[in-house]
């Protein structure tokens, strides 16, 4: 405004040089118009001025001209090609109104503005003034317990952009007296609220100090300082205004104004406190005494923190609160419909499942939709399937190399699901409808995921016979793709490869060292699931030689089971070598009548042993592992038991690893490998997807012969804040959301 006055006094132009100004001023290309419509290109003073002052220095205009003078920080882009606001901008407004206008800015302010418009609790305030005035308020921040002042720092003896205290009453008459021309001409504060435009003709959203939020009607701006928090949005085509100052930095004060204005719903905040917790925050950190305070859906303090009256509380009896894990490769949507309570994942304490795995996913739309139709007590994300893309594009002729046309089809299909949301692309690469795609295919889709800002996870092409191969094929991925890549439940399934696992992992470290972001996620257990087709990796499924090496290499055929198979229902629970006694013959025998007889392959499912120990632990210790279940809502024990299973027999027993890289590898490790934001860490703003479990206790009690059963020592679940597990039940709670990317 008081440049405004200036202009119209005709002692500045707009499209004026500051230079003319400002002689000692850098940038010789920065015009005052660019100031005001932050399209200048500077850097901000804070960053600029940390390094350079004392602490007991004031940062003032002079000394922040002086330094710009003599450090000349380059532009953060060229003036006028961008929109990026500022505060530097305003700041050398204010020192060229002080140059035109021959006195300080407070002086002017009080003078041409708070005197004529009787704005009695209106004033600049800057550290430098040798007055003080005694109505000044002070700002406060609340640290979960009580109120702390938070006052002015050291780079408040500047002025330009902010330090004007006010009152509601006094901006009201501020905000009046702009439909009037007691300040400036109708058309001088209508350029005000006009969008600036850029040197390639672009509007921006925003004037001479407004945000246009609908152009010609409504106009606001905002401001946070040590403390305080304030909104103005005028109505103009209604004279109507939204004024809200506070001094408490909570913010809640103008959602509920705003709410009250446009007629919705007013709930006031719901707030829980979890108490009298050891805080394994996700980070890797060591754990800390402490409670959690939740507002709605979010943590809002960390920290000791005191209840509030009548806040509702959780006693955590020293247990340890965690972030609620991430499973970064799960199949329970499968059952989802079935059992919205998702028992299976929140009693071992996940909180969000990752799905459309190996190769197979349904639509976004259609995850967003099956939500809304059965609300259930878990977050579901999601990555879109190789196989599905095929499937829609090539219908069911897969066992064969896609065309360039098909490729291109597939690519809209995955650049459309990707912009809902998708997390990136999965294949099952081992798996008969995909086996027979070319890299190059896949290259094609995993550079579509990566322009996307996406991911690549993968069943690689084989766990087994061809293991190396297939490793170096995903890292080829990562590599030609440009995109994050991750080897799904990593294993070596090949006896005589057990032992291989540090082998592999220095591979993958020396990949990672070279630039390719490879990651792996792991589930602990030497048994995999899945059908007994895979068992035969030149897809020969009448071979009995193949057989006999299924025999010999792949799998015990003495412990693994069959947990489905339709065409012989007696034979479930059965494992291979019983089967083979029962028709009396050879366990390479038994294995293709299983296959020759269940034919299409859904028709059977096996659990087989197939994977050592030491290469379990090796890779779940590997850091840039994080942990998975693969698993559905019964089958394999996995689907009960992963995430327990790793605290109580690797963590508490074999002591594999500390407790905390443990949380980390099922929390944030988990959420970073998969691009999940703002869950993971217990820290104030993330979703409060939260586990208390006791460390003593927490294990895993699902086996293949009761594969459903509950693990104990997993007290509570909280999903975005809303209770959905305890005391071995689950509660009646749907708060689960689809995560997008």
């Amino acid at each position: 405004m008081m440049a405004m006055m200036l202009k119209e006094q005709g002692k500045l132009q707009y499209d004026d040089a500051v230079q003319k100004y400002l002689p000692a001023f850098p940038y010789s290309n920065i015009t005052i118009r660019q100031l005001m419509n932050q399209t200048s290109g500077l850097p901000e003073y804070f960053d600029i001025a940390q390094g350079d002052m004392n602490p007991l220095d004031t940062l003032t205009n002079a000394s922040l001209l002086a330094l710009l003078a003599h450090k000349k920080p380059p532009l953060v882009f060229e003036p006028g090609t961008k929109w990026e606001y500022c505060n530097t901008n305003y700041t050398t407004l204010a020192s060229i109104i002080e140059k035109v206008s021959g006195m300080s800015c407070e002086q002017f302010f009080a003078r041409h503005i708070a005197a004529p418009l009787k704005l009695n609790n209106t004033y600049v305030y800057h550290l430098k003034l040798k007055s003080y005035p005694p109505s000044r308020v002070f700002g406060f921040s609340y640290d979960g317990s009580h109120y702390e002042l938070n006052d002015l720092l050291r780079f408040d003896g500047i002025v330009g952009d902010g330090n004007v205290y006010s009152s509601v009453e006094d901006l009201y008459k501020w905000d009046q007296a702009l439909y009037t021309e007691k300040l400036v001409k109708k058309s001088t504060f209508t350029e005000a609220i006009t969008a600036g435009k850029l040197n390639n003709g672009e509007n921006t959203e925003y004037g001479f100090g407004w945000f246009i939020r609908v152009p010609g009607k409504v106009v606001a701006h905002t401001g946070s300082w040590v403390g305080f928090l304030t909104e103005i949005t005028r109505y103009i085509d209604r004279n109507q205004t939204i004024i809200v100052l506070e001094n408490s930095a909570n913010g809640y004060a103008r959602t509920l104004i705003k709410n009250i204005w446009d007629g919705k719903p007013v709930t006031l905040p719901k707030t829980h406190v979890i108490t009298n917790v050891k805080i394994i925050d996700g980070t890797g950190l060591p754990a800390v005494a402490g409670s959690v305070r939740v507002l709605n859906n979010r943590v809002w303090h960390v920290g000791k923190l005191t209840a509030f009256n009548g806040e509702s509380t959780t006693d955590g009896k020293g247990k340890v609160l965690a972030p609620g894990f991430i499973d970064n490769h799960s199949h329970h949507d499968g059952g989802l419909e079935k059992n919205p309570s998702a028992l299976a994942v929140t009693s071992q304490g996940i909180t969000t499942i990752v799905v459309g795995q190996d190769g197979r996913s349904d639509a976004m739309d259609s995850i967003q939709q099956a939500i809304k139709k059965t609300p259930v007590s878990v977050n579901v994300a999601s990555f879109t399937g190789h196989a599905s893309l095929r499937e829609k594009v090539m219908g069911k002729n897969l066992f064969r190399k896609a065309t360039p046309a098909e490729i291109d089809s597939m690519k809209v299909l995955l650049s459309h699901e990707m912009d809902k949301g998708s997390l990136g692309l999965s294949t099952g690469l081992e798996y008969e409808e995909a086996f027979y795609s070319s890299r190059d295919e896949v290259v094609a889709l995993a550079k579509v995921a990566g322009e996307k800002g996406g991911r690549y996870i993968s069943h690689i092409r084989s766990e087994d016979l061809n293991l190396e191969d297939a490793i170096d094929e995903i890292l080829a991925i990562g590599y030609e793709a440009k995109i994050p890549v991750q080897i799904t439940h990593i294993k070596i399934a090949m006896r005589s490869k057990w032992g291989h696992s540090e082998k592999i992992l220095r591979q993958l470290d020396r990949a990672r060292q070279n630039g390719i972001n490879v990651t792996a996620d792991v589930y602990p257990y030497t048994m995999w699931s899945s059908t007994p087709r895979v068992l035969f990796p030149k897809k020969d499924f009448e071979s009995i030689t193949s057989a006999e090496f299924a025999v010999r290499e792949l799998f015990d055929p003495e412990a693994s089971v069959m947990v489905r198979y339709s065409p012989q229902p007696a034979w479930q629970g059965k494992t291979v070598s019983e089967i083979a006694a029962i028709n009396k013959e050879t366990t390479a025998q038994a294995l293709l009548r299983i296959i020759r007889e269940s034919a299409p392959p859904e028709q059977s499912g096996i659990v087989a042993k197939s994977m050592s120990e030491t290469d379990i632990s090796n890779f779940l210790k590997w850091p840039y592992a994080s942990i998975c279940s693969d698993g559905s809502m019964r089958g394999h024990p996995r689907g009960h038991g992963s995430f327990t299973r790793v605290l109580g027999k690797y963590v508490r027993e074999q002591k594999l690893m500390p407790l905390e890289t443990a949380i980390q590898k099922m929390t944030s490790l988990a959420a970073e490998n998969v691009g999940i934001k703002n869950r993971g860490l217990i820290a104030p703003g993330y979703f409060a997807d939260l586990v208390l479990f006791d460390p003593e206790t927490v294990i895993d009690n699902a086996t293949i012969e009761n594969s459903t059963a509950l693990s104990s020592g997993v007290e509570a679940v909280w999903v975005n804040g809303t209770l959905v597990y305890a005391n071995q039940k689950p509660i009646a709670n749907y708060p689960g959301v689809q995560v997008k990317r």
